[in-house]
């Protein structure tokens, strides 16, 4: 059996994924302690998990030391890897949005967007037609226009406590989002029966 190396963030995607492995008929250990490790083996499967922040997956899977990865969709609209998208795990859902203070107007002249995705904010205001000015920032993105650096955002939402709690409204939807297994493009050609037959079983897991 060939080995398998497997990219994935710590967190909640590295448990929801694990547990589909696992109801896909994968021989894993129930409980796994990820709290340290970086590397988990898997003999009886021939597979390695390489645990990385959920930016660095795609990372790892373009330059190959990652024959396959799970990653959010933000992050490959983001990045624009050279990877195989295979199969839509449809866990971790959430969206990404503008949102701003209420009742607050974009002033005319490019309106400044505060956001870690701005490839995503520049294409989706460029498809809109709209002039902006993209200010990029990697936390507390909510800040933004509390502090008038910002008119709006553009971030993850899961459920919109966090928006509620700094005072800030959804004006638009995005994107939806959801976790993706990828392939880096050689490892597809050189080991596509295992990952076929990874993806086979997955699939019957999707809900």
């Amino acid at each position: 059996m060939t080995e398998l190396t497997i990219a994935m963030p710590k967190g909640r995607i590295f448990e929801e994924a694990y547990e589909m492995l696992i109801q896909a008929g994968f021989d894993l250990p129930e409980d796994v302690e990820i709290s340290r490790k970086l590397m988990i083996e898997i003999p009886s499967e021939k597979i390695r998990f390489i645990l990385a922040k959920p930016m660095d997956v795609p990372t790892y899977v373009e330059h190959g030391v990652a024959d396959i990865g799970i990653a959010g969709k933000d992050v490959l609209l983001e990045q624009g890897r050279a990877v195989h998208e295979l199969l839509d795990l449809k866990i971790s859902k959430c969206y990404i949005a503008s949102a701003g203070l209420p009742n607050t107007k974009l002033n005319d002249i490019a309106p400044r967007i505060a956001t870690k995705y701005p490839t995503v904010a520049s294409h989706y205001y460029r498809e809109k037609g709209e002039q902006v000015e993209i200010i990029g920032l990697n936390g507390s993105i909510e800040l933004a226009p509390m502090i008038g650096l910002a008119d709006r955002i553009v971030d993850i939402v899961s459920t919109g406590q966090t928006l509620k709690e700094n005072g800030l409204v959804e004006y638009e939807h995005i994107t939806d989002v959801s976790s993706r297994l990828i392939a880096n493009p050689v490892s597809y050609r050189m080991k596509n029966e295992r990952i076929q037959n990874l993806v086979k079983r997955l699939k019957k897991c999707v809900k």
